[in-house]
């Protein structure tokens, strides 16, 4: 089964993630969000920011390369915070979960900000310190193109998503956007 049919099977249809492709239809490119760039002071639309791969045009990546939307994303992050049950149905096991979320890089100083590791696919919060100052110990997400972010608070019981689609912010898992929607999201 290739990687793409695989996860289409075991996580977006049981979790009912009707927009979420590596390769979007044409009704989902006109939903398509535009990408931005700064440019002298403004943000200017990117010419090229609705193009998308055609089936087959290159293998899906598990670092990239995903279309989805919020309510889809909001899916996936209920499942993981439910420890992989999303609506009394599992979908990944509790042990799966537990590897994924839990550190796995130890002392390694890795990361793009201070206080951070992995876990396996999720950035881990070791010591919440700077932008990750809202978040409790042992929170987990990720950051992706373009300025997004997710993140998921098991202490608190709340997941956060922020999807925008900017070209050139520097480090944006370290920027001001971040702090604030997760102060806003984990209080802090």
């Amino acid at each position: 089964m290739s990687y793409e049919d695989f996860l289409k099977a075991r996580i977006f249809d049981p979790l009912g993630m009707v927009d979420t492709t590596f390769y979007p239809s044409p009704d989902q490119m006109t939903r398509l969000a535009m990408t931005y760039a700064r440019e002298g002071g403004e943000l200017q639309p990117v010419a090229s920011s609705k193009v998308a791969p055609k089936a087959g045009e290159r293998p899906p990546s598990p670092a990239g390369g995903l279309y989805s939307t919020a309510a889809d994303l909001a899916k996936v992050y209920r499942m993981m915070l439910g420890g992989g049950t999303f609506e009394g149905r599992r979908i990944l096991s509790e042990s799966s979960v537990g590897q994924m979320t839990r550190l796995q890089t130890g002392d390694i100083k890795c990361g793009f900000v201070d206080g951070m590791g992995f876990g396996l696919g999720w950035g881990f919060v070791k010591q919440p310190a700077g932008v990750t100052e809202a978040l409790s110990p042992g929170s987990f997400g990720h950051g992706g193109a373009f300025g997004t972010q997710a993140w998921i608070d098991p202490a608190k019981g709340r997941f956060a998503v922020l999807l925008i689609q900017r070209t050139g912010l520097p480090n944006s898992d370290a920027s001001p956007m971040r702090r604030e929607l997760q102060r806003a999201a984990f209080g802090g």
